[in-house]
């Protein structure tokens, strides 16, 4: 292995693209650091937030936009604008016909659509921001020397706030699009996995500092972690890291058959080749749309029992949807990621396009004839491996729980045993390591995973 990381490097254009790519990602991690000018440094914001409510919400964005909500920094949206926009327009291409005609169209569609994707992306950061700074200044978080005589923020400032955190935004966005163009990697993705893995040394030294500070015990505690529940987790981290890597490459191959041709007196075609179909076609979606949508009941029902004391059944519905323990609130849970898997399957794989690709480039699957028939085929076996990924992704997302509940480890602990955060990292690191490959084999080097 640092035999193939020495030929890396040895290659000057791949060399130079990893390097930059380095410290493009570092520019992230320094400006993740820089506060907005009118944030008091002595608080934080999770401190003062309810568990269960924006407290949590704000963690679960945090984990997959690359963003500093609680220390709330010129970066402090991450990018998650900019995949909100990338997925709204991916859903209205499937339901709007300019935008479906427009994606068709080539690479001049796919430069238009990410045109108007930015220009979306300006338009929530703005909206966002406003409503964030306005969050920090209920929650008591400006500085005193920043707040006018009635004790509100004056408009100046929010206004120089909404747009410092826009621009910082923007900035990451082209952070991403120099990472796609001159370094190597999915820009975005990248961003989002530093973000992840910059908060692995503080978990590590959670998880740990109790094992220094009252010594070594066999047997743990509430709070602290002994040698056994130590190994347990190292052994469960890794078997749950190869679960994810078995179903991430996981693939349903669908032999094909292509038609033979002659052309004056050669044979051209006949060979037999396979139709590759993920297993987790969804990916990370999935867990991203039932995370994010399970938290606004959870507000609301609080928000209700609040202002309705008297409701009995408001305050149960309440306790439930607060208890991130529960039964009820995992089980729903687990529904949520099964639904958005089918969605956003049927949303991203279309069966009769795929038949019809096959019809031209005059290639059949054996047994069934090409058109109707082959997308029927292709529609059922996708629905079938469907409930298998999505199965494998509520078994992910539900695993940070049980880990918590059994080991009696902190969720910023048991966060990377499972749920968006080791998903994503996974995804990006085989992305990256293919995109070294695919440079290494160019150049006749064997690959990074190759025995």
């Amino acid at each position: 292995m640092w035999e193939k990381i020495r030929v890396v490097f040895t290659i000057p254009e791949l060399r130079r693209k990893i390097l930059l790519t380095l410290g493009l990602l570092a520019i992230y991690r320094v400006g993740s650091w820089i506060p907005l000018p009118i944030i008091d440094p002595n608080k934080k914001l999770f401190g003062g937030l309810q568990e269960g409510g924006l407290g949590e919400i704000f963690k679960n964005v945090a984990t997959f936009s690359a963003s500093e909500l609680d220390r709330a920094t010129i970066f402090g949206l991450g990018i998650m604008p900019y995949i909100s926009a990338s997925i709204i327009f991916q859903l209205l291409a499937s339901v709007w016909k300019p935008l479906e005609e427009l994606q068709k169209e080539g690479e001049s569609g796919r430069k238009k659509i990410n045109e108007y994707t930015r220009y979306a992306t300006v338009v929530l950061c703005l909206g966002q921001s406003w409503m964030y700074v306005q969050f920090l200044a209920k929650q008591q978080m400006i500085e005193p020397a920043f707040l006018n005589a009635s004790g509100g923020l004056p408009f100046s400032w929010l206004l120089v706030s909404v747009l410092t955190m826009t621009a910082g935004t923007i900035f990451l966005m082209w952070l991403g699009e120099q990472i796609d163009e001159f370094g190597i990697g999915n820009g975005i993705s990248l961003l989002i996995m530093a973000g992840i893995l910059a908060r692995m040394p503080r978990a590590g030294f959670d998880l740990l500092e109790p094992m220094f500070e009252k010594g070594l015990v066999l047997e743990g505690s509430p709070g602290h972690t002994g040698v056994a529940d130590l190994i347990v987790l190292v052994a469960l981290f890794l078997g749950v890291i190869l679960g994810v890597v078995f179903i991430t490459q996981g693939q349903r191959r669908i032999p094909t058959q292509s038609a033979k041709h002659v052309r004056g007196r050669r044979v051209y075609g006949g060979n037999r080749q396979y139709l590759p179909l993920r297993v987790n076609q969804a990916g990370v979606m999935p867990i991203i749309f039932a995370s994010s949508l399970l938290m606004f009941p959870t507000i609301g029902f609080e928000w209700l029992s609040t202002t309705f004391s008297g409701q009995a059944w408001l305050q149960t519905l309440a306790t439930v949807f607060k208890s991130y323990t529960g039964y009820m609130h995992n089980l729903l849970y687990v529904v949520m990621i099964y639904f958005f898997c089918y969605f956003w399957t049927a949303i991203t794989f279309n069966p009769k396009d795929m038949a019809d690709n096959l019809k031209n480039f005059g290639t059949f699957i054996p047994g069934y004839r090409p058109g109707k028939r082959t997308a029927d085929y292709l529609e059922k076996v996708m629905i079938r491996i469907t409930y298998v990924g999505a199965g494998f992704l509520a078994l992910v997302a539900v695993m940070p729980t049980v880990v918590g509940l059994v080991i009696n480890v902190s969720g910023n602990i048991a966060s990377f045993f499972g749920g968006t955060s080791l998903l994503i990292a996974v995804s990006v690191a085989f992305d990256l390591v293919q995109k070294i490959d695919s440079h290494l084999v160019m150049r006749n080097y064997r690959g990074l995973l190759e025995k």
